[in-house]
């Protein structure tokens, strides 16, 4: 997985790939080149007093470190650059993918478990690709060369590198097989302190509440245990590493010392000879050296590879057709891309029919939603109420695409929904989600993400139709005030308010409404409704409520129970004709003092 990911990444960047083997090769040569020229001044210049041996092979030394130096800043340069380049691709690939992905998909993975492929992962593999860079380019050449030479040097003590060798192949072998399973199961735990830690983040005032700091804190502490233990079983395994290979390369130098100064008595061998023999030994076990520590870190790099290829390989269950050529845009956008402009009138709407549509989550055994059937026209209201589970939202996140049916077509002017690009298609609708997020940023930034040409006169227009204008003025500069994640520091009607404003500078053909108003009061609710029949009046309107008095005045209301539609008609028709309809009406009218 981690060698097909490279490939695939590295395929952009042969040119930089190709100049960096060269500057890696030119800088190990030297490297290799550097312990002879030695052995020579030592033999052919020192013992023989040749002062111009010394300074010819000397000059030649210095000249030969400039390159390495410049061929070293060189290769590190590209390395990194090219590095980093793969983690910029590889975090630009992720989020396109996170973006084309269901609820349901998201769900499968985690939010947190996203977050750390697309951050930590995508980390390590980049730090695994600067060690191949500046590490295991060179080391093969630098072993190869160093044995060749080293044999050049002496064929008898060469015995001494044909020992040790398989010796440390041996121990690296060993301490990776280890590694994997550790590193896999390190990943894992991550993911699982960053779920705890985010929960409770976002939940610390429930936690709070109910005073559960204490379970928290142990079920944090828990987690953080086991990334512990697991972290330091691994880090043992990879500090281990180091001693080992120093006691053999301290036992091979006192070999060779050993056995070469015997053949230097003998008169067998010379001084510079075993000087460059000893260097040589040690670029072969500094060669092996870097070896070790890149293959130290791949299994970690090939554990975080098939996480990060785990989510590359989804395919969205929720897949558009490209744009067909001369289709028609969406209404006051180019390719699904809103348009600015007042919101004062609706754009004309369109017809949104339902035929049997069926709806199953993956290996559920029954539908959420089953032959649903309607037809909403354009300038009317459909309202949608049922009990908490009934399939409410569900039913309106088929229409975005957002989840996709498993039968039964959805048609948006005769046309099945499945046909259009999705951009277009959503480009054709305004959302109201039923979770009022913000984004970080200003209140007009948040706006404008429906409109991003839209005046400040646009925006002022939105938030008087959502009632939202008054607060808005008070924030400290206004439209400029700054927001956080999520709408922190503006109170849940706030929040909807905001978002029903974004949602109206669409000029979308369908607008959809997913329980918008559960967070203003009855007033403030009845104000904006009223505020916006101009915006919608030839547009189609979807909404999902639970207050009856929300949707007494829709065209049509559809009562879901059990994810199958019970009943639909105008309020008057199924007071008289739903069960479910009537207890949901008396319950709530009688509560509140109304008719």
């Amino acid at each position: 997985m981690l060698i097909g990911l490279m490939r695939r990444l590295l395929s952009e960047h042969r040119a930089a790939v190709w100049a960096l083997i060269v500057l890696q090769m030119l800088q190990t040569a030297g490297n290799l080149l550097l312990p002879t020229l030695n052995a020579s001044i030592i033999d052919d210049g020192i013992l023989l007093g040749r002062q111009d041996v010394i300074l010819r092979l000397g000059g030649w030394m210095a000249a030969i470190s400039v390159v390495q130096v410049a061929a070293a800043l060189g290769a590190g340069y590209l390395g990194a650059g090219v590095a980093m380049k793969i983690g910029h691709r590889l975090r630009r690939d992720l989020f396109a993918k996170v973006q084309e992905m269901s609820s349901q998909e998201v769900s499968a993975f985690g939010a947190p478990s996203l977050v750390t492929r697309a951050t930590n992962d995508v980390q390590q593999i980049q730090t695994f690709a600067v060690l191949v860079f500046t590490m295991l380019a060179a080391a093969p050449v630098m072993g190869i060369g160093g044995i060749i030479l080293a044999v050049q040097q002496d064929a008898a003590l060469s015995v001494v590198v044909i020992a040790i060798v398989p010796l440390l192949v041996l121990i690296m072998t060993v301490i990776v097989r280890r590694l994997i399973p550790l590193y896999r199961q390190g990943q894992a735990l991550i993911d699982g302190v960053t779920r705890i830690l985010r929960e409770q983040i976002i939940g610390a005032s429930v936690i709070r509440a109910f005073v559960r700091q204490g379970h928290e804190a142990a079920r944090f502490a828990e987690a953080n245990r086991q990334l512990t233990g697991n972290n330091l079983q691994s880090a043992l395994l990879v500090a281990g590493m180091l001693p080992m290979i120093m006691i053999v390369v301290n036992l091979s130098s006192v070999a060779v010392v050993w056995f070469g100064g015997h053949l230097i008595q003998a008169g067998s061998m010379q001084v510079g000879a075993l000087t460059a023999f000893i260097a040589y030994i040690l670029q072969i076990l500094l060669a092996i050296m870097m070896a070790m520590y890149v293959f130290m870190t791949a299994p970690r790099a090939a554990v975080c590879a098939e996480r990060v290829q785990g989510v590359l390989d989804v395919v969205p269950a929720v897949a558009g057709m490209e744009t067909a050529e001369g289709e028609a845009p969406a209404a006051g956008s180019a390719a699904g891309t809103p348009s600015a402009g007042a919101p004062a009138a609706g754009a004309p709407g369109a017809t949104v029919e339902f035929r049997d549509v069926v709806f199953a989550y993956p290996g559920a055994e029954t539908p959420v939603l089953g032959g649903i059937s309607f037809t909403a026209r354009a300038g009317s209201t459909t309202a949608i109420i049922g009990s908490t589970g009934s399939g409410k939202s569900t039913l309106l996140n088929l229409l975005p695409r957002f989840l996709d049916a498993v039968g039964g077509e959805i048609s948006l002017d005769g046309r099945d929904i499945r046909t259009f690009g999705l951009d277009d298609l959503r480009g054709r609708m305004a959302v109201v989600p039923q979770q009022a997020y913000l984004f970080s940023g200003t209140v007009a930034g948040n706006l404008r993400m429906a409109a991003p040409a839209a005046t400040d006169e646009d925006l002022w227009q939105a938030l008087r139709r959502s009632q939202a204008d008054d607060f808005v003025r008070r924030l400290p500069n206004g439209l400029n005030a700054a927001v956080g994640q999520g709408g922190a520091g503006l109170s849940g009607g706030q929040r909807q308010r905001l978002c029903i404003a974004r949602a109206i500078l669409r000029k979308a053909q369908v607008f959809l409404f997913d329980d918008s108003y559960s967070a203003l009061d009855y007033a403030t609710e009845a104000s904006v409704r009223q505020a916006l029949v101009p915006v919608l009046e030839t547009a189609t309107v979807i909404v999902v409520a639970e207050r009856i008095a929300s949707i007494m005045d829709a065209d049509q209301i559809l009562v879901l129970n059990d994810g199958r539609l019970e009943a639909q008609g105008t309020h008057a028709h199924l007071l008289r004709t739903s069960r479910t309809y009537r207890e949901i009406a008396e319950s709530q009218l009688a509560m509140n003092g109304l008719p």
